[in-house]
């Protein structure tokens, strides 16, 4: 284990009165379909994507050796290390290794997190807690325990997944929703989480679209330091601005090495991606081949996205896009969610939604989504199935939860 390396963040904004609240606020605040004067557009955002929510932060469990069931997280990060506040919104000249072992709440419903408030004693029965965290002082000792980890997974696979949060996430809140991801969809990888500088405001979207940028190297050099601690597959999950980032970084290997993204990545998850629709497609065909599975998760009723759009002056972004049609030539699966709800502007539907957690930890599920048969077919078991030239699409049926 790397040196013991405690800490909480600074204190969060008041809780809002009522969940609903915040929920209405938002719908009424997205543009529709007259253009909006940009002050508007910064309310709607500050709004949509969470001007009214209390902050998740990171607490340490009271008595560490009496957590029932800890989850370790190992972490990449491009962030600036502050000795009194930990990892916050400023830019690190180089990557920043760590890991956190987190104790998993037993009362909580799927798809939720929950955290001590301020004022409030951390309970471990319902509150995602921090039983251990360490910074390594070099990458050899984050290599050495993250081989660990993965000796302990199929001898086969030795997979892990590197997680890269989205706009508008503070290092603690993004960690803390890996740890509920990995916990709710029973991932069978090892737990890796790239934190890029997001200053963690709605009113941050230019600053956190070009700390993405700045931290397209340090993601490449997670990627080769998991690859280097014996993973066998390395899956890449985005999400929002996170999805352009991990775009970026398979662009830049493949710009170092044609055809190694295909080679080296084992499948890329893009979750409600904040990405202009020709952007990608330039990102896609310089990449070449893409990893396969590549699955990229929409929806219509994404908010956060509507204000994106808005915001640059486009209908649509990756992550809302109404047709296959315009990304047909390449080999992906569009899995179309609109059907379900989740968090209160559905910008991160797949991982708040109990029913959509419920179906994708489903084996048959996930084959039917993302694993074709000897004639290159999806499985009809979750839905729709369009077949547009290269590209499938699969709008998921609340009916095959059931």
């Amino acid at each position: 284990m790397p040196p013991s390396w405690r800490r909480t963040s600074a204190s969060s904004p008041a809780r809002p009165t009522s969940a609903a609240t915040c929920s209405d606020m938002a719908r009424a605040a997205v543009p529709r379909a007259r253009p909006a004067p940009l002050g508007l557009l910064a309310l709607a955002l500050f709004v949509a994507l969470g001007g009214c929510v209390e902050r998740a932060r990171l607490v340490p469990l009271p008595e560490p050796e009496a957590a029932r069931e800890t989850l370790a997280v190992f972490v990449g990060t491009s962030r600036r290390l502050d000795p009194e506040r930990g990892f916050g919104k400023g830019r690190s000249g180089r990557l920043l290794l760590a890991r956190y072992d987190i104790s998993v709440p037993p009362m909580r419903a799927p798809g939720t997190l929950s955290w001590p408030h301020p004022g409030e004693a951390p309970d471990p029965e319902r509150d995602f807690l921090v039983a251990r965290a360490g910074l390594y002082p070099d990458a050899g000792g984050f290599r050495a325990d993250l081989a660990r980890e993965l000796r302990r997974r199929d001898p086969v696979e030795r997979e892990a997944v590197i997680y890269v949060h989205g706009f508008n996430n503070s290092f603690d809140e993004a960690l803390l929703r890996l740890a509920q991801l990995a916990e709710d969809f029973a991932l069978p990888a090892a737990a890796v989480h790239f934190s890029w500088p997001s200053a963690a405001s709605p009113f941050g979207y230019a600053y956190d679209r070009e700390s993405a940028l700045y931290s397209r190297d340090a993601l490449l050099q997670l990627i080769g330091e998991v690859e280097a601690a014996g993973a066998r597959r390395v899956i890449l999950v985005g999400h929002s601005v996170g999805a352009m980032l991990v775009m970026e970084a398979l662009r830049e290997m493949a710009i170092a090495a044609p055809g190694s993204p295909a080679r080296r990545i084992a499948g890329v998850v893009l979750i409600s991606p904040d990405i202009d629709v020709e952007l990608f497609r330039m990102q896609a065909h310089r990449i070449g081949r893409l990893p396969q599975p590549f699955g990229i998760f929409v929806s219509r009723r994404d908010r956060a996205l509507q204000v994106s759009a808005a915001l640059t002056g486009q209908r649509d972004r990756l992550g809302n896009l109404r047709s296959v049609e315009r990304i047909a030539d390449l080999d992906v699966t569009l899995v179309d969610i609109t059907a379900f709800t989740g968090d209160s502007v559905g910008h991160f539907v797949l991982g708040t939604s109990p029913a959509l957690i419920r179906l994708f930890t489903r084996a048959d599920a996930f084959d039917a989504a993302f694993r074709k048969d000897s004639a290159g077919n999806l499985g009809p078991a979750i839905g729709t199935i369009l077949t547009v030239r290269n590209a499938s699409a699969i709008i998921v049926d609340p009916a095959a939860v059931n």
